[in-house]
């Protein structure tokens, strides 16, 4: 049997970075400014210049990046906030922390994002029902890629709503060359470690153009305050980014651009290797993907990961249970019809090993062992 080869291998990264990281960390223990220090203001001016728009603000993770905003236009009680099931549970927690309502949504079949015609018709039936007032949506940029933003903010925007880009897994990614805040009122990131663009612990970002929402999630981000040091303004988090994971972050974002090619590579041996054994990712047109994830449906799922096993390839399943479906969020509003599109895909879906020192044997071994499955 084949050694197992790496997921997604943090330590190859680590070592080409090491000297840069070690210097930028042993700085921040020498100068002792460990709470919003020189490296994050410095951070949140690169992260809007990556993006090219807007202004980023830090915090301490990427949930609490997409909880901000809602605080901060005041999304909360009888409000709905659509959202996709397919997805982390984030995405759904913190419009019930915010005391809204998420609304369900559809994906569409291929890109697994959300579906405009389901966001629509959901759209529809809460405003038809009148029991909650529809405020906001989140679509999902899942696996890497942007949502079909030229569809979905036409739909936001007819029916007053905000628009937020849950980029967790796709900060770095571009439709038509712009970052999803082209189309939305804010763009929220992760630093996970496993993210494309990770920290070394817990870490987050929002970037918006919008300065008086900036101005008001500034506020949020530090309990509330106000103009003044212990005055406060509103009901606010404790959610600063930590000096020594904002001097991580920049070196890792030195590089951020030609790692986003290097995964590139990666994905474009395995379109041209696997064939038609398995169901490739679909990117939408214009798009440029981050690949956080190399996600592929199959069926016999199990059977086909055991066999993947065997030959020293690892798998991940993201998301086996779509959120409606989990008790604490079956009892909100899904889309007119229901969604098949999740509840089919969440049976299928099978991420690859994806990162961006994959060597070449590897890419090999996983192609060989894609190839290889008799269906």
């Amino acid at each position: 049997m084949p050694d197992m080869i790496s997921f997604i291998d943090l330590k190859a990264q680590r070592e080409r970075l090491k000297d840069q990281i070690d210097a930028a960390v042993i700085k921040v223990l020498d100068e002792g400014r460990y709470i919003l220090g020189p490296e994050v203001s410095e951070l949140e001016t690169r992260l809007a210049e990556f993006a090219g728009a807007g202004q980023a603000l830090s915090c301490a993770n990427g949930t609490d990046a997409i909880l901000i905003p809602l605080m901060a236009w005041g999304i909360g009680p009888g409000d709905a906030v659509f959202v996709p099931a397919f997805t982390f549970a984030s995405t759904a927690e913190v419009v019930v922390l915010a005391g809204a309502s998420p609304v369900f949504v559809d994906i569409d079949p291929d890109t697994y994002n959300m579906c405009p015609e389901s966001l629509a018709a959901a759209i529809a039936s809460v405003t038809e029902a009148g029991e909650l007032t529809p405020k906001a949506v989140i679509a999902v940029d899942l696996f890497g890629q942007p949502a079909n933003y030229p569809a979905l903010a036409p739909i936001a925007r007819e029916a007053g709503l905000k628009l937020v880009s849950d980029c967790a897994q796709a900060y770095g990614s571009t439709l038509d060359g712009q970052a999803s805040l082209a189309w939305a009122d804010a763009l929220t990131v992760s630093f996970y470690p496993a993210k494309p663009l990770g920290g070394y612990g817990d870490g987050g970002a929002v970037l918006c153009k919008d300065e008086v929402l900036y101005a008001a999630m500034k506020s949020v981000r530090v309990h509330g305050e106000g103009t003044a040091r212990y005055e406060y303004a509103r009901i606010g988090l404790n959610s600063r980014l930590d000096t020594i994971q904002a001097a991580i972050l920049l070196a890792k974002l030195s590089v951020f651009g030609d790692e986003i090619q290097m995964r590139q590579r990666v994905a474009d041996r395995y379109r041209a290797g696997f064939g038609n054994a398995v169901k490739v990712p679909h990117v939408i047109s214009g798009a440029q993907s981050t690949w956080a994830q190399y996600t592929i449906e199959v069926e016999r799922r199990d059977d086909f990961r055991a066999h993947l096993a065997e030959q020293g390839v690892p798998t991940a399943i993201y998301y086996p249970i779509p959120l409606h479906l989990h008790k604490p969020y079956a009892s909100y509003p899904v889309a007119p019809g229901g969604l098949p599109v999740t509840e089919a895909a969440a049976h299928r879906v099978l991420s690859l090993p994806m990162h961006p020192d994959m060597s070449d044997a590897d890419v090999d071994q996983v192609i060989a062992a894609v190839a290889g499955w008799e269906n």
